[in-house]
């Protein structure tokens, strides 16, 4: 599946910080960043640039804000061609803490949004915009998103708004495959002047052949993270992808070497992948909060419970 236009943006750390509230230390950051570099991938997602004045610095780690001068200790010394990005939700940025492009070594701010929030969204691309930001919408939960309101939402994106990409969001890892080819043809159908991206979760372990589907149908923008590592169930593993895709540019050893060093170990202290709570949760379409919460618990094995208790009380 070689197709020169196809972007692969890993976001390890910025997904992967929501299983330890964004508290990754610098050598973890610089051995992703080194990683990722030297695999070839388009772009990093390194956090979120969250407001300070809605989130304790207390409670989170330095990649819930992405300062500029942790950013600079992450890549320094590190030679690359891969781009950085950042990750900004609707509601929860101040737009004057993200300096103008020339000034930082980010390149590209996606804004994650909610159909219904959409407007929101537009104002703030197109303010990162002006301040020479490559930008992205990535649609949340759009497994939940109704019809009438997508579209709505996808036209006001095409006329109105400067991003250059329009993401799909299987927050929930609910989508199957016929719905990934709906969607990406409807996107396509109405965004003309737009790239396409997929970022798909793993709960009912389809993340991986949902972004091929995505791809297949022409989505040139692929998110991805190192053996999975995301919310919950987690995400595509860019090691899968870099394995499909047959980009000569793509060197899929270094990404294996990191998972040697630096994640089965992780894998031994921080919990994500597929799990029953989490694939229960995607078969209803519903948060994964309420597995992350049933995992914290003592009653973590409990499944038929915790389906049950979803389900309501009209279950047998």
């Amino acid at each position: 599946m070689f197709r020169e236009k196809i972007k692969v943006l890993d976001c390890t750390i910025r997904d992967g910080g929501l299983m330890n509230n964004h508290d990754f230390d610098l050598r973890f950051v610089r051995e992703v960043y080194r990683a990722v570099s030297g695999a070839g991938i388009d772009y990093m997602e390194i956090g979120y640039k969250n407001s300070k004045k809605l989130f304790s610095q207390k409670d989170y780690g330095k990649w819930k804000f992405c300062d500029e001068d942790d950013i600079k200790r992450a890549i320094d010394g590190i030679t690359s061609k891969t781009k950085l990005s950042i990750m900004v939700d609707v509601d929860r940025v101040d737009i004057e803490d993200v300096p103008a492009k020339k000034d930082s070594p980010v390149s590209m701010i996606r804004v994650a949004s909610y159909a219904k929030d959409i407007d929101k969204a537009i104002f703030l691309v197109n303010h990162f915009a002006d301040k020479g930001y490559e930008t992205t919408v990535n649609i949340m939960a759009i497994s939940r998103a109704l019809d009438n309101e997508l579209n709505e939402a996808l036209h006001q994106l095409e006329e109105e708004c400067r991003a250059g990409v329009i993401y799909i969001v299987d927050s929930f890892g609910a989508l199957y495959q016929e719905s990934v080819e709906f969607l990406v043809k409807k996107f396509n159908g109405i965004l003309k002047t737009k790239e396409i991206g997929m970022h798909a979760h793993n709960n009912q372990q389809l993340a991986f052949s949902n972004t091929i589907e995505a791809i297949i149908h022409d989505a040139n923008y692929v998110d991805g993270s190192i053996y999975g590592l995301g919310r919950a169930a987690g995400n595509c593993p860019t090691e899968l992808l870099l394995g499909f895709l047959k980009n000569p540019k793509f060197d899929i050893r270094p990404i294996l070497d990191v998972i040697s060093k630096e994640f089965v170990g992780l894998r031994e202290k921080l919990e994500w992948g597929y799990l029953i709570p989490y694939a229960i949760t995607g078969i209803l379409d519903e948060h994964p909060k309420a597995a992350m919460a049933l995992r914290a618990s003592s009653k973590k094995e409990n499944y038929r419970e915790f389906y049950e208790s979803l389900m309501g009380d009209d279950i047998d």
